[in-house]
């Protein structure tokens, strides 16, 4: 190991109200860490930028401390058998340039030809997982079904509307923040109508999508979004909480639905889980959808931006919206 290298890690320098900015946020450098007996010395090599971050900022991220996240990387150096130098790993210690395991905090990531490493962090991560835990989990789609995804050109949403499609769902209807967006998911990952949540009330657009209404709502945004779907949910729907982007960077009162009484009167089911929670779901996940990886029917949906020194910008652009699919930062080693 070179001595003579430095790491970086990102601290939460202050809690944001509102929208976060790079002023939250600090480079720190120290001398690259030493693996004790035990550990392992991993060298990140792919970071993923997530939504949940921004809620975490607000109270579950200590601050003057490294930000966590999902991280793959290359061990580096090891004091324990259990994770060989040079194995590529997966953990959650974050938004470092080198990181030190334990066996218990890191594990081995499975590879398939064909497959890029960077799918870990999207289909075939946690966010491939949270889409296909919601669906056959938790909403239990059936073939046929028609479902609306929320934020559908984000990483969840991209992941959502191609598993659905190849769970046989029926109609597949999205909302985006532009109508370039809506038109790159019509296009290229399967779905059959997607607006643009910008061009007028949700409610009105989502029934000019789904004028027959729709079965699941798989719903990442909330407020709005959410009151339109128990408007055009059908009798006996499911909803799907993931996330509540539509609050995130809010500064006032949350939406307040004024429809609740429909999940009463239509017999509707919403549920919310943590992927955490279904980790005994990945294998079958890889089963299902690693082969249409590699035969091309499934592409990964996914924004690479170069560079650990580019880390805030990445998180900061996926929350403005700058993405098509997960938001991913790349080693300028591994480009």
């Amino acid at each position: 190991m070179n001595t003579d290298a430095t790491a970086l890690t990102v601290h939460q320098t202050a809690r944001p109200h509102g929208f976060p900015t790079t002023e939250h946020f600090a480079f720190v450098e120290s001398a690259v860490p030493e693996p004790a007996p035990g550990t392992a010395l991993v060298e990140s090599l792919y970071w993923s930028v997530d939504p949940y971050h921004r809620e975490m900022m607000d109270g579950d991220f200590a601050l003057h401390a490294p930000l966590e996240g999902r991280t793959l990387g290359r061990v580096i150096a090891s004091r324990t058998p259990a994770l060989p130098e040079g194995e590529i790993v997966f953990h959650r210690r974050g938004w470092r340039t080198h990181a030190v395991v334990t066996p218990e905090e890191a594990r081995r990531v499975a590879r398939f030809d064909g497959v890029p490493l960077s799918a870990h962090l999207s289909i075939l991560g946690g966010t491939g997982l949270t889409a296909y835990v919601g669906l056959t989990r938790v909403a239990e789609l059936r073939e046929g079904q028609d479902l609306f995804v929320s934020a559908a050109a984000g990483g969840v949403g991209t992941a959502t509307g191609r598993l659905a499609r190849l769970m046989g769902a029926g109609r597949i209807v999205g909302s985006a923040g532009t109508a370039a967006k809506a038109a790159h998911l019509t296009e290229h990952v399967g779905y059959d109508e997607v607006f643009d949540y910008h061009a007028g009330p949700t409610a009105d657009l989502l029934a000019k999508a789904a004028p027959d209404g729709i079965d699941v709502y798989m719903d990442n945004v909330g407020g709005e979004h959410l009151e339109a779907a128990i408007s055009s949910l059908r009798a006996y729907g499911r909803i799907v909480r993931i996330g509540t982007i539509a609050q995130y960077n809010a500064t006032g009162a949350p939406y307040a639905l004024r429809n609740l009484p429909d999940i009463v009167e239509k017999s509707l089911r919403m549920e919310g889980f943590l992927v955490a929670n279904h980790r005994d779901v990945e294998e079958e996940l890889y089963e299902f959808v690693v082969p249409h990886l590699q035969s091309g029917r499934v592409g990964l949906d996914e924004t690479v931006v170069e560079g650990f020194e580019h880390i805030v910008d990445a998180f900061l652009g996926m929350l403005r919206g700058e993405n098509r699919g997960k938001m991913i930062v790349r080693a300028a080693t591994e480009a």
